[in-house]
């Protein structure tokens, strides 16, 4: 099952209102999106495609899973991942970048972080950093998130869908750099 909800009688996918809110913010400003999934490993993309249209705003998902595809296929700076590793904020920051560049899009979401249940980066379980990045600039959220792989998974869906919103609505960039504890 992907990050939607599912209609108890078909086992169809329900668009989540958050999403759909997401992509109708994008398509009122004409504007396209683009995700580079670390630890949600393509469910953020998936969440975003449940609903019907999102192919109107959606350029398409790249899941660097590995450190590595980070740096070859995004461009995310080789010195800051070998210093810092993949769980960063300023690799989440590269990462939104970088897909927006690489798709064509007008905003790119990514995530990166620990999933658990074992330490990644001298990170504990549930660090991750989301970041959006659009026309005014990126932002980047650092969560702390409790609980079991999915759970910590799905909650960064949430957090990246939120945050790429606020970046399709041109929220205040200083209004939206911050922790969360979950």
């Amino acid at each position: 099952m992907t990050g939607a909800a599912r209609d108890a009688g078909a086992g169809t996918p329900v668009a989540r209102p958050d999403v759909v809110g997401l992509l109708a913010a994008l398509e009122a400003r004409g504007w396209t999106l683009a995700t580079a999934e670390s630890l949600t490993g393509g469910l953020l993309s998936a969440t975003i495609v449940d609903v019907p249209g999102a192919s109107r705003v959606l350029r398409g998902a790249v899941v660097a899973y590995a450190t590595d595809v980070k740096r070859s296929v995004l461009g995310v700076d080789g010195d800051l991942l070998a210093a810092h590793g993949a769980v960063h904020p300023d690799v989440a920051r590269q990462m939104a970048e970088r897909v927006r560049e690489v798709l064509g899009a007008d905003v790119g979401v990514a995530t990166t972080g620990v999933a658990g249940p074992d330490p990644q980066d001298g990170q504990p379980p549930g660090t991750v950093f989301v970041a959006a990045s659009g026309p005014r600039g990126t932002q980047v959220r650092r969560l702390h998130l409790g609980g079991e792989r999915a759970t910590v998974r799905a909650g960064t869906v949430a957090a990246a869908v939120d945050l790429a919103r606020a970046v399709a609505e041109e929220q205040p960039l200083e209004d939206r750099r911050g922790e969360i504890r979950g």
